[in-house]
């Protein structure tokens, strides 16, 4: 919790550009060690940004940015519209609740709807809520609540609130632990810990994984998480990405089965913020390992799958930005399984938030600060790549 919640971080990173070996990079097979690579060249692409939280492309080419606080932002050709978008609901910004998610709505350029997760409530009674709306280009509005997340709880941390569509067009929502009610994530009559599905209206798909169970909320496609900071799906090989941060240690990165238990917290690579222990199990029957862990802890914020030309050695691979190893890093995807990392620190030394891929083939970092930006990472023309 310590590791997000602030909202600046003292550490500072020695070798600013280097690229460097973190700790043990863990797999279910075995430990990775970070690999040398081309560096970057780095342009400040928009900024002006109060701690930018996502993006998302628009067909004519502009961005929408979500930032912390509540407001969401318009980007046309390098430049922040003045004016935040109007219409976004009250979100309860507070420890790390705020804005996260503006996913686009499969069929956004007929019907204009867009979808964001945030938190709501109040200190005593909050949860994460996920709306959908229509989009004129300056403001909102037709906003409906489509999901709830039950119950409402009173700490203002662990929220997951990341969005992905599946191919057959419903919606994935991930929902924390709570940090506090850890043990509820092995519950199911309950959302906290869960990655839940909906319909793009906010009913309940009819084969989800506990939808005939009365002992089970409908909505809940998988459980056992603890705080999920990034959830993608990948059409080439129907596969769901979701990572989440650890305590001490344990961050991970899964592949997501429907009705599959992820084991948090009976199973953690991590011990408590204290260095007291969490479980003395890593592996325990009926629970799924992680398809990647990372102890130390990077504390991973955002991730993208990597579709473009100009990293071409790249193509399927996914990319992960850090909140405390403030990094980027690259997993090597062979044959559907993780192999080497490259771990990359822009030169700005802050830390990094989201990471996207644009039409281009660029690669897109948002920066975690009170002034943050978004950079724009292409190959480095020295590099002749």
């Amino acid at each position: 919790m310590a590791k997000d919640a602030a909202r600046t971080n003292p550490f500072i990173a020695a070798l600013a550009g280097a690229v460097f070996a973190a700790g043990a990079l863990l797999t279910p097979a075995a430990a990775q060690e970070a690999t040398h690579a081309a560096p970057f060249d780095v342009e400040t692409l928009a900024e002006g940004f109060d701690h930018p939280w996502n993006i998302a492309f628009l067909p004519d080419g502009a961005m929408l940015v979500t930032e912390l606080p509540g407001r969401l932002r318009v980007v046309r050709g390098g430049e922040v519209e003045p004016e935040p978008v109007a219409g976004v609901p009250e979100v309860y910004y507070a420890g790390q609740g705020g804005l996260f998610d503006v996913l686009l709505d499969p069929d956004f350029a007929q019907n204009r709807v867009i979808y964001l997760s945030f938190a709501h409530g109040t200190p005593e009674a909050n949860n994460t809520r996920v709306v959908r709306a229509t989009f004129d280009g300056k403001a909102l509005s037709n906003v409906e609540t489509i999901f709830d997340a039950s119950p409402q709880k009173d700490t203002p941390v662990h929220y997951g609130g990341r969005m992905t569509l599946k191919g057959d067009g419903t919606l994935l929502v991930t929902v924390g632990d709570g940090f506090d009610y850890r043990e509820d994530a092995q519950r199911l009559s309950n959302h906290l810990g869960t990655v839940v599905r909906i319909n793009r209206d906010g009913t309940v798909p009819k084969d989800n994984p506990f939808v005939n169970d009365n002992d089970a909320l409908p909505e809940i496609y998988t459980y056992g998480h603890r705080n999920q900071q990034a959830l993608l799906y990948d059409a080439a090989s129907d596969r769901v990405y979701e990572q989440e941060h650890g305590p001490r240690g344990g961050d991970e990165v899964n592949v997501l089965e429907p009705g599959k238990n992820y084991g948090w917290p009976v199973i953690t690579g991590g011990v408590d913020y204290s260095g007291a222990q969490i479980s003395p199990y890593e592996e325990y029957p009926g629970m799924e390992q992680p398809w990647v862990e990372w102890t130390p802890s990077i504390a991973p914020a955002g991730m993208a799958l990597y579709r473009g030309d100009m990293f071409k050695d790249w193509d399927g691979d996914l990319l992960v930005t850090s909140l405390v190893e403030m990094s980027l890093r690259r997993i090597d995807i062979e044959d559907g399984v993780p192999k080497a990392q490259e771990v990359y620190l822009a030169p700005q030394q802050t830390r990094l938030r989201d990471v996207a891929v644009a039409s281009d083939g660029a690669i897109l970092v948002l920066t975690d600060e009170k002034e943050g930006k978004i950079l724009r990472l292409t190959p480095a023309k020295a590099s002749g790549s």
